[in-house]
């Protein structure tokens, strides 16, 4: 027990000090550290509890930083069609993996949604990397096609943070209004997500390790508290250089079936 607890609230507070800046992955980096000690899903309702409470909390940090027109723009959008990724993954649950595999004991399995969504995080990735792409930014008028885009493919993949961040990161926004507005519309979604997903959640696990969970979510918010106070000696080239290299590992983590 004395192992579970360590090894759990390290990657908590680890996680969400890095991914303060990326705007995504606490919860694909946390899953494992769960996964390591319960069952798949158990440690998918506990990652969930924990990664919306810390989300709130960063909301309390950084919500007076948010850019509160891109948040309506791109985030009415990205929560309208959440429901309808949600909705298309429920069609998908019942289709074959392409690939299914062991890894340390756990089986990993690749599936299209997986592959799909992964490559369109390598494509982010790539385009970060070209000189001749850097300077290009997404305006006003392209922010639904984005939360649209977003708010989709989260709902049927879980991961809207990631496409979510790889947008706004060339709005033109500041360090501090890409943070702060990434924070709201993460718990907009969130909220949304939740809501369609807590209807057939087993809350039995959360119950019976609620001293767990509680470490967890206090380990996440520390590590978010201290990203917090060094965001000022952060660029937003750091931030941007640290999401491109956040995109290309969930995207390889996706397409390999391990998350």
């Amino acid at each position: 027990m004395g192992m579970t607890y360590l090894v759990v609230v390290l990657v908590a507070f680890a996680a969400s000090g890095l991914t303060f800046f990326s705007g995504f992955g606490l919860g694909t980096l946390l899953l494992p550290a769960f996964a390591l000690f319960f069952p798949a899903e158990h440690a998918v309702s506990l990652t969930a509890v924990v990664h919306f409470l810390n989300g709130l909390f960063k909301l309390a940090l950084v919500a007076r930083r948010a850019d509160l027109g891109v948040v309506v723009r791109f985030g009415v959008p990205a929560i309208v069609a959440s429901f309808a990724g949600a909705t298309v993954l429920v069609w998908l649950s019942g289709a074959e993996p392409l690939l299914t595999y062991q890894v340390l004991g756990r089986q990993a399995q690749v599936t299209p949604v997986k592959l799909a969504v992964g490559l369109l995080l390598l494509v982010f990735g790539v385009a970060e990397l070209l000189p001749q792409s850097r300077a290009v930014s997404f305006g006003p008028r392209y922010l639904p096609v984005g939360g649209a885009l977003s708010g989709f493919f989260g709902g049927v993949s879980g991961h809207q943070d990631a496409l979510r961040s790889a947008f706004l990161v060339r709005c033109g926004l500041t360090k501090e209004a890409f943070i702060g507005t990434g924070v709201v519309i993460a718990c907009a979604v969130d909220a949304a997500r939740l809501f369609e997903y807590g209807r057939n959640m087993d809350f039995a696990p959360i119950r019976e390790r609620w001293l767990l969970v509680a470490a967890a979510i206090a380990c996440a918010a520390a590590g978010a508290v201290l990203a917090a106070r060094a965001l000022p000696r952060i660029s937003m080239r750091a931030i941007r250089r640290f999401v491109t290299v956040m995109l290309f590992t969930i995207a390889v983590l996706l397409m390999a079936g391990l998350v």
